[in-house]
């Protein structure tokens, strides 16, 4: 402990003579030379990318981009200069301590710019302000290797398994970063290729598709590789593994290749109308790699296995025509004149502006109405007609319909029946004298 003094004292001297020499002042001019010149670059990029992002649409995918990545340029520019300066003053002077040092403070400087510009989410902030950012600088001053060492000696053993302080967090800073990196890239590539107007729908939900299967895909290799797996290894017992996860994985598996064979075949797409075996009916709305999504018009969102479209019957109302075919039931009394009657439901049904009608329109889609069948109280008419969509939702023309129908009914006159039964009194028979 007498010595601390001692040691403090010779380091403080050191750091004296070591920046009073001529070696640390023409580090010094180097660097500022390399920040001059790359914060004067910067400037004129900068403003030649803002001027970019002014001449595209504001509602463009890039120019959103663009401005925010103009605030990267001069971070960026004063680590590409401070990297050419550490080699001139390797060249010129001899050492680059100097260089090298405010080389990592600008990468530091351009990790917070890039936390603050790219990403909203809070968890990811703390992670990189309080993780990242130490780690950088330990890595300025050239105190990773140390720290990295002291953490590794904290370890624990589980047979030929060792598993230390440091792989922990470096598993679980770059598992939680490369998560994070792959939801982002994971939406903005989508959103990318379904913005795309030179592709079909069904062309730009394949392709979304496998790039959310390719993006998995690279994903899990640089965790497992970051993880320090061997992939030597793990091909020697991803065959047993793969086994035994087969069995309990199989039905996760066997939605996720459905998934991809119902892109592939184009029986459904989004926006179809899709009703199911069980009756339950609704709009596809998403496609996952597990599920379907159908949303139903009273607001409910029914998750479908995939697996269920490839080994069930379903009805798809939407797919090849949006027109579809609706039915009404009603009956009227025995006493009416039917030919009468059936111009003025025609009529009726036609004034709706949502039913095909007009001599446009094809004679087998235009309104009908016909004898279905003979009651007990009245006779049954069937009412025919075409529209585009579903009746349903903001297309409730059945529901408009049957009341038009009624009051037209009404205004002529014609009776609509109810049940009636006719009740006979036989006069009782008389029992004979004997």
């Amino acid at each position: 402990m007498n010595d601390l003094p001692t040691k403090f004292q010779e380091r403080v001297q050191t750091f004296l003579d070591w920046i009073a020499s001529p070696q640390f002042m023409a580090q010094i001019a180097i660097a500022t030379l390399a920040l001059v010149a790359g914060y004067l670059l910067a400037l004129l990029l900068k403003a030649s990318i803002l001027k970019r992002a002014t001449v595209l649409d504001s509602k463009h995918i890039f120019a959103e981009g663009l401005s925010k990545a103009s605030a990267l340029i001069l971070p960026l520019f004063l680590a590409v200069a401070l990297a050419g300066a550490m080699e001139i003053s390797r060249l010129v002077v001899g050492a680059v301590d100097v260089a090298r040092i405010i080389l990592g403070l600008s990468v530091v400087y351009f990790i917070h710019r890039f936390v603050h510009q790219f990403i909203s989410t809070r968890f990811i902030k703390v992670l990189t302000n309080w993780v990242a950012l130490p780690v950088a600088l330990l890595a300025v001053f050239g105190w990773l290797d140390n720290v990295t060492i002291l953490l590794d000696r904290y370890s624990i053993e589980v047979g030929n398994i060792r598993i230390s302080a440091y792989a922990l967090a470096r598993t679980l800073f770059f598992g939680v970063f490369l998560f994070w990196l792959g939801r982002i890239s994971n939406s903005t590539g989508k959103r990318v290729i379904r913005n795309r107007p030179d592709f079909d729908l069904r062309t730009r939900e394949i392709l979304s598709k496998l790039f959310e299967i390719s993006l998995f895909v690279i994903i899990a290799l640089l965790l497992l590789q970051v993880m320090g797996i061997n992939f030597t290894t793990l091909a020697v017992f991803g065959g047993a593994v793969g086994v035994g996860l087969g069995f309990g994985l199989q039905q996760i598996a066997s939605n996720f290749i459905s998934g991809i064979i119902i892109l592939l075949d184009k029986s459904i797409t989004i926006g179809d109308f899709i009703e199911l075996e069980d009756g339950r009916a609704g709009r596809l709305r998403d496609l996952s790699m597990r599920s379907a999504t159908l949303e139903t018009f009273d607001g409910k969102d029914i998750m479908v296995p995939n697996e269920k479209f490839i080994t069930s019957t379903f009805t798809n109302w939407t797919h090849n025509n949006n027109k579809q075919r609706y039915s009404l039931n009603f009956s009227v009394a025995y006493k009416t004149d039917l030919p009468a009657m059936f111009d003025i439901v025609r009529d009726v049904v036609a004034s709706h502006p949502k039913v095909l009608s007009g001599d446009a329109t094809p004679l087998e889609e235009r309104p009908d109405a016909e004898i279905e069948s003979f009651g007990d109280s009245g006779i049954n008419i069937l009412v025919e007609f075409w529209m585009d969509g579903i009746d349903d939702g903001v297309n409730r023309v059945g529901a408009d319909l049957l009341l038009m129908i009624w009051m037209a009914l009404k205004e002529n006159g014609i009776e609509i029946p109810f049940p009636q039964r006719e009740v006979s009194i036989l006069p009782s028979s008389q029992p004979s004298d004997s």
